[in-house]
């Protein structure tokens, strides 16, 4: 059996989170928003891992900007020296590679952890804990990196796909798949065809793998994540993060490792999930009036229908319009057509430092 205390997880914290402007700024992206609920979605990630992983064994990735807001949002969940700023920009396999490093320092080539992102939405966290334990067993014993499948519910152009071959395990804590290859994300017609086939599922950017492992297929493929991970220091790494981590190849862990890893399995999700990465994710998880109106604070409607309205304070009256998204923060307020909203990023471009 696996040794349950030498399970970790490492939640990646650093993103920024654009799309949700006017909420989401530099210092507070999207993950240390309470978007759903009185939790920021990086304290509901921390959370869904009881049961998982020892409550000591949890680090956080994130940067400079939001370290600060990170261990606010973390406190009495996750020790203050395990909220980790990375000191420069440098994708996943970097990210990857860093969790990799703290893990081995913590828990040795034995050790085995989860890498989680920070921002998802999922509402059975009990379901959830269950088959992240049941993934990191796998992950352990087995030898294999592990991922987590979510069966699409529809033909996504948003999201990257895993193409499942054939079953590896089945039993209580779900059902594992050989990963063929991962797929970036798809036009309308091949989502089509992905979702009709049923050996495609959306891929939630959860991964899990023993440190040897991990490090066996850098070592393989991408020889500077390796050598970052060995020459990392048990005890104050603040000088060699500094200096090492700027220069880490700029990667997704997806082609660094994942790709040509020689043994990629995946678990059927059994909960429910949304990576919530637009405006238009909300409704669904916000109360709606007969006319299809999402909102949360003071709303108000007349004659409109189909509008997403987030109040954070000041009242919102939407009269004899429709297929808007309106944002109400202290300091601005975004209007925008439900069909624009994926083009916030580049509002945000235009706008004065002071609202970023």
């Amino acid at each position: 059996m696996s040794d349950h205390s030498n399970f970790f997880a490492c939640i990646m914290a650093g993103g920024s989170g654009e799309r949700f402007w006017p909420m989401s700024r530099a210092q507070t992206p999207k993950h240390l928003l309470k978007l759903l609920s009185e939790r920021t979605l990086v304290e509901e990630t921390v959370r869904r891992l009881a049961g998982a992983v020892p409550p000591g064994n949890i680090f956080v990735l994130t940067n400079a900007v939001q370290l600060a807001g990170t261990r606010a949002a973390l406190a009495g969940l996750v020790p203050e020296a395990q909220i980790v700023a990375e000191p420069a920009k440098r994708d996943t396999a970097p990210a990857a590679a860093l969790a990799t490093a703290l893990v081995r320092a913590r828990g040795g080539e034995d050790a085995t952890l989860a890498l989680l992102p920070a921002d998802a939405f999922i509402a059975d966290a009990a379901t959830c804990a269950n088959q992240m334990a049941a993934a990191l067993a796998r992950a352990s014993e087995a030898g294999s990196i592990m991922t987590i499948a979510i069966k699409p519910d529809h033909a996504a152009t948003g999201f990257g796909y895993l193409e499942m071959g054939e079953t590896r395990a089945t039993g209580p804590a779900g059902l594992v798949r050989e990963v063929k290859r991962f797929v970036e994300k798809p036009d309308a017609a091949t989502a089509e065809r992905y979702v009709a086939s049923g050996d495609f599922a959306w891929n939630a950017g959860m991964f899990f793998w023993r440190v040897g492992t991990f490090l066996g297929e850098a070592e393989r493929q991408a020889p500077e994540l390796a050598r970052f991970v060995r020459e990392f220091p048990a005890g104050d790494f603040a000088a060699f993060l500094a200096e090492r981590f700027p220069v880490l190849p700029k990667i997704s862990v997806d082609y660094a490792i994942m790709e040509k890893a020689r043994s990629v399995e995946t678990l059927l999700a059994k909960f429910d999930w949304d990576d919530v990465g637009l405006w238009t994710a909300l409704p669904k998880h916000l109360k709606r009036d007969e006319a299809g109106n999402a909102s949360r604070g003071p709303v108000f409607v007349a004659g409109a229908s189909n509008n997403i309205a987030i109040s954070n304070g000041r009242t919102i009256a939407l009269c004899g319009v429709q297929d808007l998204v309106v944002v109400e923060t202290a300091d601005a307020i975004l209007v925008c057509h439900r069909d624009a909203v994926q083009d916030i990023k580049k509002l945000v471009g235009q706008l004065p430092k002071e609202l970023l």
